[in-house]
């Protein structure tokens, strides 16, 4: 399967909200572009450092004391999109992801479909 199909697998949305990238002491505010379980695409910040060789936590707010947090390393990037494969994400942040595709789909099935993109991950 190409890299462009495994991207494709997965039920993504556009979604523009805050994100931070934190790594180590280092941490840089980004926008979010779009998610899914596979990862996050931010738009690529004026300034930022991070250590490509290492993974990074990424937050998405969604609300003031809502966001979802996840683990990951960049898979892609240029000067206007960073691509972050997810590695890991804790379960509150599925139940808010999968509530954020059903708002944001519009289709009845969507939890449906990313419960079972996640059980494939597993």
């Amino acid at each position: 399967m190409s890299d462009n199909q495994e991207r494709r697998r997965y039920t993504r949305v556009e979604f523009s909200n805050p994100a931070k990238m934190i790594q180590g002491e280092e941490q840089c505010s980004a926008v979010l572009l779009d998610i899914s379980l596979n990862g996050v695409l931010l738009k690529t910040p004026d300034e930022y450092r991070i250590n490509v060789e290492e993974p990074l936590e990424i937050r998405i707010e969604l609300a003031q004391d809502t966001e979802i947090q996840m683990k990951g390393s960049l898979a892609h990037s240029s000067n206007t999109m960073l691509g972050f494969r997810c590695d890991s994400i804790d379960v509150d942040s599925v139940a808010h992801l999968r509530r954020l595709l059903e708002l944001n789909m519009g289709e009845t099935d969507a939890a449906e479909r990313v419960l079972a993109e996640l059980l494939h991950l597993a």
